[in-house]
């Protein structure tokens, strides 16, 4: 019996002691991550202090160096070089109004975010979402024919066998004279007897088919 009891005892203070040894162990690991967090999040300040002081992201536009407004064009340039690239290839065609916004928009932003007269990383934001939102009605357009004449608009016949459409051409502000130019420089051609189907096109040119089948665009300057 005393033997059976020193047992128990001495088995009761080994269980106790790894226990206590158990939670020292995990209190020392615990302290372990608790530093680690800590340089870790020590290290992400330091690192946006510096891109911050790099860019000179909390100074008025008026205090901007030379250095930062460089770096801040860089910067813009290789972030909208990204979001084209991730971007709908067509947007960089202007085929259509719908195009040329997107990049009249970006650069009018963006501008503001190289002199400092908006938030630079909300002004990137911002127009990585304008990108996202292009290819997303591009994509629209591709699947519903209904919502690309919506954001693209449709094409116009302006002169079919020879005779011009006027009320058409009005309505698209293209006059004969303008016409006639470019059946001259670009189409190689006379008189408009010898179009069998000329459109407006979406993207503001005018494709001609002459009589012999043969298809040239040509650009119309819009008065």
């Amino acid at each position: 019996m005393p033997r059976d009891g020193f047992s128990r005892k001495y088995g009761k203070a080994e269980l106790a002691s790894s226990d206590a040894s158990g939670l020292g162990g995990a209190a020392s690991h615990h302290a372990r991550d608790k530093v680690f967090c800590g340089d870790t999040i020590l290290s992400m300040n330091a690192f946006w202090n510096f891109f911050q002081t790099l860019l000179g992201l909390s100074l008025q536009p008026k205090d901007l160096t030379f250095v930062q407004i460089s770096l801040r064009g860089i910067t813009v340039f290789l972030a909208t070089l990204i979001m084209v690239r991730l971007g709908s290839k067509r947007s960089m065609a202007h085929r259509t109004p719908f195009d040329a916004i997107l990049l009249v928009i970006l650069a009018s932003v963006l501008s503001r975010a190289i002199n400092g007269s908006a938030p630079f990383l909300a002004t990137i934001g911002g127009c990585a979402v304008l990108v996202a939102l292009h290819r997303l009605f591009a994509l629209l357009a591709f699947h519903s024919h209904s919502f690309g004449i919506l954001v693209k608009g449709k094409p116009d016949v302006i002169v079919r066998d020879g005779q011009c459409d006027f009320p058409t051409m009005r309505r698209n502000h293209v006059s004969i004279h303008d016409l006639e130019e470019d059946l001259r420089l670009n189409a190689h051609l006379d008189e408009v007897v010898q179009v069998r189907l000329a459109c407006l096109e979406r993207s503001g040119e005018i494709s001609i088919i002459k009589k012999n089948n043969l298809t040239l665009i040509v650009r119309t300057p819009m008065t």
